[in-house]
């Protein structure tokens, strides 16, 4: 993902991915892995402003939660 920014000059991107499951809740895993990809990320100098998990029943966005912060300090 972190190429795909590079490749198109991106400083900002969103992550999405579903859960078959149809639970849109993040999983300890899902975010221990988006804790990651933001350190990863703001190293590269590609900001992650969200991460959204789409079910059958509905969309939860991992900003929003509080997971993923807005502070561009690193």
């Amino acid at each position: 993902m972190f190429a795909s920014a590079f490749k198109n000059s991106a400083t900002f991107i969103i992550l999405v991915h579903n859960h078959p499951s149809g639970s849109p809740e993040p999983s300890e895993t899902d975010i221990e892995v988006t804790k990651k990809l933001v350190k990863i990320g703001k190293m590269l100098g590609v900001w992650i402003q969200d991460h959204v998990i789409i079910g059958s029943d509905g969309y939860t966005s991992m900003k929003a939660h509080g997971i993923i912060s807005n502070k561009l300090i690193q």
